[in-house]
């Protein structure tokens, strides 16, 4: 799930990235905009949920990916998008345009 906060004075905006998957013990977020690099998402046990807050230019998009346990890949199910890769799969994709 992707939460998105826009600031009036600054062209970025503040994705959350909310990711929950039943077996993952480690979750890390991939994209565009970390040079495809894994990030380590923080395990919010009482809502279940791994959690990361980015900050991006707006009016753009990326593309990104969750790596479940080191060796699983999914999608954001409730990405803004997705579009094909090189490895024949998906990748999700986060739009930052402003929507009023």
């Amino acid at each position: 799930m992707l939460n998105k906060r826009f600031f009036k004075t600054k062209d970025e905006a503040e994705v959350t990235f909310e990711f929950s998957h039943p077996e993952a013990e480690e979750v890390c977020l991939l994209g565009e905009f970390n040079d495809w690099q894994p990030v380590p998402m923080k395990l919010y046990k009482k809502q279940g949920v791994f959690k990361f807050k980015q900050r991006l230019p707006i009016d753009q998009q990326f593309h990104f990916r969750y790596l479940i346990n080191g060796d699983i890949w999914d999608n954001d199910h409730q990405a803004d998008g997705y579009i094909g890769n090189t490895f024949g799969t998906e990748n999700s994709i986060v739009n930052t345009q402003r929507t009023n």
